[in-house]
């Protein structure tokens, strides 16, 4: 059994912080319209974007995506993780 790695980047620079805090925000945002959350409002979806973007992350290593997604693809991938996320806790919460 083989266990991959994430490289998500020893070094953050200023311009990758604002491209993760804009991935994160459209991504929570576009979850939040397709699965119907209750809406945290802008730091909210900017949360669930930010960890859906490392569960995207993790999907798409196991499903061997091609590298490097560029702003598109890793807002994509990141919308399919927050999308994930937001399915996970209505589950658990009972849709409320």
């Amino acid at each position: 059994m083989f266990i991959r790695t994430i490289d998500i980047g020893a070094i953050l620079q200023p311009g990758d912080l604002i491209a993760w805090l804009l991935v994160g925000l459209i991504a929570g945002y576009l979850a939040n319209l397709v699965v119907r959350g209750r809406g945290g409002g802008c730091i909210g979806n900017i949360i669930v974007g930010l960890i859906g973007s490392f569960i995207g992350a993790i999907l798409a290593s196991m499903l061997d995506v091609g590298y490097p997604l560029h702003f598109i693809g890793t807002a994509v991938v990141s919308f399919i993780g927050a999308a994930i996320l937001l399915i996970i806790l209505r589950l658990i919460t009972g849709g409320h």
